[in-house]
């Protein structure tokens, strides 16, 4: 027994292995006892008679112990998901975070990631689908499967249960966003939205959804620092974008007098469309599709991401070249040299694109009888 000066006492086993004086812990006096320390010693002394260290075994479990921890589903999930951080744009990154804390933490968390059997899986999964949520639920799915995927290639796992789910799920059946592509019914909207008497700010965010059709959450998150009214451009970082990629958005005139009228209330924080309750935070979300729904757009006919379907619909319509309309609409060149190609080309065209659009939905907004674009690019 070894007695500190501060009156610990502790049991120690003093043995050699290869020619070197070692100590081992037994325990602390009197929560182990005598007989039990004389118990300890003896299994140590078995161990030494066959030639193995007792010290670099005990050292061996706790590395195991440790590792354990680590090879946990939740363990490794988040180890993916840091990895994943700079790849995903943040809303994304934000969903997944959700997905896994909500739907799949709470079941497979705490359990080794190489044991999970598809049909524990199926059944945290059925868990999401029971209440109708059939989308989130395949969403779900794929990102298990994510992070058993990593962990084979980290050597914590040997297969990915979710391979096993073929079919056991109920089909999510794919839905087009609602969106207005009549001429007619597009000057409504538009109408509608120059006299909606919402936020001055709102009101800002809601001219410019149908002219620069970016993505809602693009939109509301636009800082001043990414605009430039002398080259009239709006220049949205990689980290932002979807598809993790800078994407430059040529500014109409309309655009830039929106802008412009808008800098003097809100130019000096960050935010160009700020939230009501912070301006340290961007737009609501649910703003946009709040103030369609007060103007009397219910979500089976108008949507904020309904802008670009418009926007798409309409000018693939009027004859502008597809690949000037999805290199505006962000939907990236999987080609990665053309994609290079047609970044340089194209953004001559894209302005000029723009401002025929913005000149166009004014023409319908003002009840005018607007000459198509095609008609009107040939004539010149």
């Amino acid at each position: 027994m070894e007695i500190t000066p501060q009156g610990g006492r502790y049991w120690r086993l003093k043995y050699y292995y290869g020619g070197t004086e070692k100590r081992l812990a037994l325990g602390v006096y009197p929560e182990i006892s005598l007989a039990e320390a004389r118990h300890k010693r003896d299994v140590t002394r078995a161990l030494l008679r066959d030639g193995q260290d007792p010290a670099a075994i005990r050292k061996a479990e706790r590395l195991r112990s440790s590792l354990a921890g680590a090879e946990s589903f939740e363990a490794v999930a988040r180890e993916w998901l840091a990895k994943q951080k700079t790849k995903l744009s943040p809303a994304t990154f934000g969903k997944a975070i959700w997905t896994f804390e909500k739907l799949l933490f709470p079941w497979l968390g705490a359990q080794s990631v190489s044991k999970i059997t598809p049909a524990e899986l199926l059944a945290t999964l059925r868990r999401t689908e029971s209440r109708g949520r059939h989308e989130t639920t395949h969403r779900a799915k794929q990102r298990a499967s994510q992070v058993f995927r990593y962990a084979i290639a980290t050597g914590r796992a040997e297969r990915d249960p979710s391979a096993d789910l073929k079919g056991a799920l109920h089909p999510v059946v794919s839905k087009q966003r609602a969106a207005i592509t009549e001429p007619a019914k597009v000057a409504a909207l538009l109408r509608a939205i120059h006299s909606y008497a919402g936020t001055f700010v709102t009101c800002s965010a809601l001219k410019l959804a149908p002219m620069l059709f970016v993505r809602p959450g693009e939109l509301r998150r636009a800082e001043w620092a990414e605009i430039n009214f002398d080259s009239a451009e709006w220049r949205i970082p990689a980290a932002k974008m979807k598809m993790r990629e800078e994407h430059i958005v040529p500014l109409p005139t309309q655009a830039v007098g929106v802008l412009r009228e808008l800098h003097p209330l809100t130019g000096r924080g960050r935010y160009v469309f700020p939230g009501v309750r912070s301006s340290t935070r961007p737009m609501s979300e649910n703003t946009i599709t709040a103030a369609l729904r007060n103007m009397g757009y219910d979500r089976h006919t108008m949507t904020g991401h309904g802008f670009r379907a418009l926007a798409s619909t309409r000018l693939n319509e009027m004859g502008w070249a597809p690949d000037v309309i999805e290199r505006q609409l962000a939907h990236v060149e999987r080609n990665k040299v053309r994609s290079v190609y047609n970044r340089a080309l194209y953004l001559k065209e894209r302005r000029k694109m723009m401002q025929t659009w913005a000149d166009y939905l004014d023409g319908l907004a003002k009840g005018a009888n607007v000459v198509p674009i095609k008609a009107a690019r040939s004539a010149k």
